[in-house]
Formats: C-alpha cells, structure tokens, sequence
C-alpha cells in the first residue's frame, strides 16, 4: 500500500480513539507494524512482551500479536480483536499458535498489509453504518445544483447528523465560497491531491473547515483544477466511513473522478429547469449517470412553464420524482450577502431538505448520526 500525505495526519489528543495495542519483541516487526498504524491513521500502544496492564489488553480496539509471542501468550483471556502477524508464509504453525491464542486472524507481512491497515482503521475509527451518501449533479447549465448540495449538507447538520460536503467540480469556483466559508481555515482539494489507498477518516474531517455545523471539502482558488480518481476514491471513502451523511456536489462532465463519486454514491439527484431545452440537455447526462448509478432521482427547478411541471419532466426523462423545487425568494440577496441558501428554517429549499432527508433516511433504515 502506498500511504498518502493525508493519512500521517493524526486526531488532536482531545476525544482521541484508543488505538490498536501491538505484543512484540522482535524490532523489525514492530517497526513494519508502526508504519503500518501509521497508514491508517492510529495511535497504537505497544507492549514488548506480555501486556504490563490487563486492562490494555481488555481496552484496545484491536490486539495485533507477534508470531514471536503468540505461544507465551496462549493462557491470556479471551477476547475479540486479536490478529496474530507473522512473515513466514511456509510456516503452516502460526494457523496453530494464532488457534491457542483464540485469534480468529492471521496476517502474514508483506502480504497481509493492505488488509491489516484496513483491520486497523476499522477498529480505531469503528466500522459503523457507513454515511447515507447522495450526489447532487445539474441537467443543464446553471441548474442550481451547488445550491441544493449545499441546502442539503445545511438541512442534515440542522437535523443533527454529522454531515460532510464535498465539492466534486473543480470548475465551480469552490463551493466554500457558497457558505460564506472562503477564508476559512482547513485543507481544501490541493491538500489531498496525492492520496491513495486507505485515508483515515476521522484525520479527513477533523483537517477540514467546519461552517455551519459540518465539515466542508472545497476547491480553492489556486491552479489545481482536477484530482486523480486514486485520491478521489480514498477521499470518498473516509468521508463514508464516518457515517451520517455525505453530500457531493458533482460537475455536469462525467470524467473519471465523478465516476468513482457515482460508483459510491446511495442516490442521485438530477436538478432540471422547467424548460424544454433543459429536459433535453438533462436526458443526455441521464443516460450516462444511469450506467453507473441505479438510483437516479429528478428534482424539478421552477419557476414552471404551462405543462411542463415535475411530473411531466419526470416522465420525459424517464425517471423518478424526488420533488419540485420552487424559486426562493431573495436567494441573490443572501449569497451576496454571505449567507448560504437554505440556511434558515424556511424557504422552499429548506422545505425541500427537510422532506428530502426524512425520507431518505427512512428509506435507509434510520442512517447512524
């Protein structure tokens, strides 16, 4: 695996995870095991030997046993969460020590590293319910999808759930900027250009700018313009793994990072103007979202023409309606003004989210906060 600039972030002491507890007495394992708790962005207690303290051994997420220590080992009680690591793959014992130990895991370096830092982050972060996760993309120029992504992030914070924008167009200008946010301190895209393979999560949210109750991931105003699908997939993936929910605001081009966005997305939501050029630009980028996303939903923009109203463009694109969306009143006003669309408690788009997300996440089985 190849850690990224991103992952050797840590969480601040404060409301830190108790990290993985490593047993070892041979130095160039606990040297490959640090590094690898290092990838997956955890703080490890190591014990060179037997645990000094029993409830070390009763506390940490996860117990990560040298292959050299697993025989001395084998009267410790019980207990769930223990990976027996060795680099001998022609020897069938470890199977054997690792059964005494009552460990239900082996992992056999190097092999075994990609799975073991996945184990690892898993236990410190807690491999809840992962974030309800929808993607916002506009049928036509101008549509208004920033405006809704980000009255959406707004409704589910205000609702109580953790909740994580991402910006995923880089040609937008920087959806901080949306919130009133632009100076705000925090990483944006640049920051994880670079990113592979398993990103902790927890080290992503706390590394971004908070406005209005959740975590924001931006474009700045700099010359980096695209992120590889390497990064945009490890990005996505931690801010998933957070649980809550995750709201990506995607560009209408469907290049190869907004395929990895669509390949994780729960749904969609296509924003179509009531207007028969619109509905036709909508269709062509209907047929493409489709091919990669089973659930692909229609909100309908007003203000609306004769005839043309949600449920007939719905029928014309072929595709559910999530719901109309009438114009709000004195929106320009407000985002000059710096204060994000939805923000408040009324409004059609604060009506919209709210009824968006209560059924959304009854539809999800209730998504973890």
């Amino acid at each position: 695996m190849t850690g990224s600039k991103a992952s050797d972030w840590h969480a601040s002491g404060e409301g830190r995870q108790r990290g993985p507890l490593i047993v070892t007495e041979d130095e160039g394992l606990l040297d490959d095991l640090l590094r690898l708790c290092a990838a997956a962005g955890a703080m490890p207690e190591v014990a060179h030997g037997l645990p000094a303290r029993k409830e070390s051994w009763d506390a940490a997420p996860l117990v990560l046993v040298g292959d050299d220590c697993a025989s001395r080992m084998s009267r410790t009680a019980r207990r769930e969460g223990v990976v027996v690591v060795g680099k001998d793959p022609d020897d069938p014992g470890i199977w054997r020590r690792a059964l005494g130990l009552g460990a239900r895991n082996v992992a056999l370096l190097p092999d075994g590293e990609g799975w073991l830092v996945d184990r690892i982050a898993d236990a410190v972060e807690g491999a809840g319910e992962p974030a309800l996760t929808v993607g916002v993309i506009g049928g036509s120029g101008g549509a208004g999808a920033s405006t809704l992504a980000c009255a959406l992030a707004l409704g589910a914070a205000r609702a109580g759930r953790r909740t994580m924008l991402i910006d995923g167009d880089p040609l937008g200008g920087g959806i901080d900027v949306m919130l009133g946010g632009e100076s705000a301190e925090g990483l944006r895209w640049p920051a994880f250009a670079d990113s592979r393979g398993r990103l902790a999560g927890r080290a992503l949210e706390e590394a971004l700018p908070e406005l209005h109750a959740l975590r924001v991931l931006s474009w700045d105003r700099g010359d980096c313009t695209a992120v590889p699908p390497d990064a945009m997939r490890a990005v996505l993936g931690a801010a998933r793994r957070r649980g809550g929910v995750v709201v990506v605001d995607l560009p209408r081009r469907v290049d190869e990072p907004a395929v990895e966005v669509l390949e994780q997305l729960d749904l969609g939501l296509l924003v179509v103007p009531s207007e028969l050029r619109a509905v036709a630009a909508a269709h062509r980028i209907a047929s493409v979202v489709r091919m990669l996303l089973g659930d692909l939903r229609v909100v309908a923009r007003g203000p609306f023409a004769t005839g043309l109203d949600g449920q007939e463009i719905a029928r014309l694109l072929g595709l559910p309606l999530a719901g109309e969306l009438p114009p709000e009143p004195g929106l320009s006003e407000a985002l000059a003004a710096g204060r994000p669309p939805g923000g408040g408690e009324r409004g059609p788009l604060a009506r919209f989210s709210a009824g968006f997300w209560a059924d959304a996440l009854a539809e999800g089985g209730g998504v973890s906060a």
